[in-house]
């Protein structure tokens, strides 16, 4: 329907002749100024088309028309305010602070229970404290079939501190749905970034993915992950020595690649005499270091008999001895020749860095 068309339907029924009633005379004094009335109710200021309020509405299709126009424009106009703050959003994860509770750990979980005992994670607890929470978002997706709670996709540490403090965790919620898959790759991903995890949590993480058919083999684990199929390998090493062996350690997080793959290869030599001195060892009171830990597994039967002093050597010449006894204690005995009185100190500090870079 035309514009005419549409006023002609709108006015239909009125006479635009007829007069408006006349308004009561004023009186005033001579040569005072004229009184002019206050403008009547609906009036509309030239070339202005304001938002009109109940009970003003014009009283001619026209004036009708042109209020309706007004609208829409004022309407309009928000819109491409909205729809300009929605473009520099477009792309974005919302965040929002949630109750921790509401939140549950993924089924691939990579934190060991002791990393939540260890100084970093007090120090992250004193922090989100500190900052009132946590300023950087973890990653949830909905529980599948729980309507009103989530699953960590990343940011299990965070999500424990922010609950063991009782303050809500910022969360970005994930809007598409997450498969397991891509869940594990988000995870895997946004640990390795950070470079947070040892290879014993590492490589627990990938032995259940494998375990539970996520991943048909380790290499396409590795090329899904975009990681080296070797360092798949020694994450797995340290993650399959077998429990006995584990527990002689202070903790697995201390494993490191080197040491599982001694211990691997003394366990292929002889499995039994390996798991025969963990059984030992795991029972002391006191936990050795882990470079003790692995000498103690791998040492040979003959030099556990006699005790297996050594020279030492510096170029062709003797200038100490070294032993070690049953516990995996290391004794070092220098020549009184070998080091000069004013020399000792530095002796110690290569001695202390030396230990440094092998633990």
């Amino acid at each position: 329907m035309s514009t005419k068309n549409k006023l002609l339907a709108m006015t239909m029924g009125l006479d635009p002749m007829a007069q408006a009633p006349a308004e009561p005379a004023v009186s005033r004094a001579p040569g005072a100024p004229a009184i002019l009335p206050p403008p009547a109710e609906g009036s509309l200021p030239a070339q202005k088309f304001p938002q009109l309020g109940p009970g003003s509405a014009p009283r001619t299709g026209p004036g009708q028309m042109l209020q309706f126009r007004g609208q829409m424009l004022a309407i309009e106009g928000e819109l491409a305010k909205a729809r300009s703050e929605l473009q520099l959003h477009e792309g974005s994860t919302p965040t929002r602070l949630i109750d921790p509770a509401l939140i549950d750990g993924s089924r691939w979980a990579n934190r060991h229970p002791d990393a939540f005992n260890r100084p970093e994670f007090e120090s992250l607890k004193q922090d989100i404290a500190h900052a009132g929470g946590n300023v950087q978002p973890i990653l949830v997706r909905q529980a599948a079939g729980q309507e009103g709670r989530y699953e960590v996709v990343f940011g299990h540490r965070r999500h424990r501190a922010c609950l063991e403090l009782g303050v809500p965790v910022l969360a970005m919620v994930t809007t598409s749905p997450l498969s397991d898959a891509e869940l594990f790759a988000a995870m895997d991903r946004e640990n390795r970034e950070r470079a947070d995890l040892s290879p014993y949590e590492q490589g627990t993480m990938y032995r259940r993915a494998l375990d539970a058919g996520l991943y048909p083999s380790n290499r396409r684990m590795a090329e899904a992950l975009g990681v080296s199929h070797t360092w798949v390998a020694n994450v797995l090493s340290v993650a399959d020595l077998p429990a006995p062996v584990l527990e002689c350690f202070r903790s697995p997080l201390e494993v490191q690649h080197r040491h599982a793959k001694a211990i691997s290869e003394a366990l292929e030599r002889d499995r039994k005499a390996v798991l025969r001195r963990a059984e030992k060892l795991r029972q002391a009171p006191a936990k050795l270091a882990p470079t003790a830990v692995v000498a103690a597994l791998i040492k040979s039967d003959a030099g556990q008999a006699d005790g297996g002093r050594q020279s030492l050597k510096l170029g062709q010449r003797d200038v100490g001895t070294w032993q070690r006894d049953r516990a995996g204690r290391l004794t070092i005995q220098l020549d009184a020749a070998a080091v000069p009185a004013d020399k000792v100190e530095a002796v110690l500090a290569a001695f202390t860095k030396a230990l440094e870079s092998v633990n």
